[in-house]
């Protein structure tokens, strides 16, 4: 299959100047999803303020989105840590004068059987998956929001069935999906709407994290999906701004699946096998992890 080359800024589905004069702040915006996200953001108008721990890989989006003619700020700090999130928040609206938009989609965690999974270890991904998000939500609505409406969007990801592998991840993500309902109704006052993305298997940066052990596996993956393919990072950027967009003015309290329909893989009918079905990706900074870049059975195609 032949590959046209990329354009040469992002190919949103969306209108030019959708988010023009909106303050859109983007967690974990240094890498993977978080970086396509701040990428259409920029592009369709917004001033991105991208956060991070790490400075060098905010500075590197920041001068991508600036080349690319799009506004973006950075503020490096740990959405771990209460008392950095309420100092951020303060220095983002100083900066900018308000916050329209919070994407909440920093997070990690690590595969271990439920049995081998440490306190300490769950509690670290809990933090990650779920109280650093609700620390930047009550903060961002707190400093901002509350005076001003806006919307959120957080972070969940496929744990509909459990999560085997990953059972502390799967416990935030199911706290997230619950605490966006919370949010959803007890903010609506403020015209604030609460939304949720849940991930299924995205060829994202994040998948090198794992290691060559894992490699096989993740290569693997989409032959459990219906579409065969693994997602794009493009395509959950798309539902995200979406939800943020005034197009979503009557949405609140949802989690969006964009998993390629993987909680409805049947054993009792296999499906009819097929190349994949069709791909949307506008990032045209998009990177395929090097896990599947020896992946000759397009996986991430």
């Amino acid at each position: 299959m032949s590959i046209s080359a990329p354009p040469p800024h992002y190919d949103s589905v969306f209108r030019p100047g959708l988010f023009t004069d909106q303050v859109i702040v983007v967690t974990g915006g240094g890498s993977g999803i978080g970086r396509c996200v701040a990428h259409e953001l920029a592009a369709l108008g917004a001033r991105v303020v991208i956060t991070g721990r790490n400075e060098d890989k905010l500075a590197r989006v920041k001068a991508e989105i600036t080349e690319d003619g799009g506004q973006a700020d950075t503020i490096a700090f740990d959405i771990r840590d209460e008392d950095q999130v309420k100092a951020a928040v303060a220095e983002i609206v100083k900066r900018h004068g308000a916050i329209h938009g919070l994407v909440n989609n920093a997070g990690g965690q690590f595969p271990a059987p439920m049995a081998a999974i440490s306190k300490r270890g769950f509690d670290a991904v809990v933090t990650n998956n779920l109280t650093g998000g609700f620390l930047m939500m009550r903060e961002v609505f707190n400093q901002s929001m509350h005076k001003t409406g806006g919307a959120v969007v957080n972070m969940t990801a496929d744990m509909w069935n459990g999560m085997p592998g990953m059972a502390h991840s799967g416990a935030a993500r199911a706290g997230m999906a619950n605490l966006t309902k919370t949010a959803a109704f007890e903010w609506a006052h403020a015209h604030v709407r609460v939304n949720a993305v849940a991930p299924g298997w995205i060829a994202s940066s994040g998948m090198d994290s794992y290691g060559p052990a894992m490699a096989p596996m993740i290569r693997s993956l989409k032959n459990n999906l219906p579409m065969k393919r693994m997602g794009l990072e493009a395509e959950v950027s798309a539902v995200i701004c979406f939800l943020l967009s005034p197009g979503a003015a009557f949405v609140t309290g949802i989690t969006v699946a964009i998993d390629g329909g993987a909680p409805l893989n049947n054993p009792v009918m296999p499906q009819a096998p097929h190349p994949g079905a069709p791909t949307f990706n506008g990032f045209h900074r998009a990177t395929t992890p090097s896990v599947l870049n020896d992946d000759t059975s397009g996986a991430a195609t």
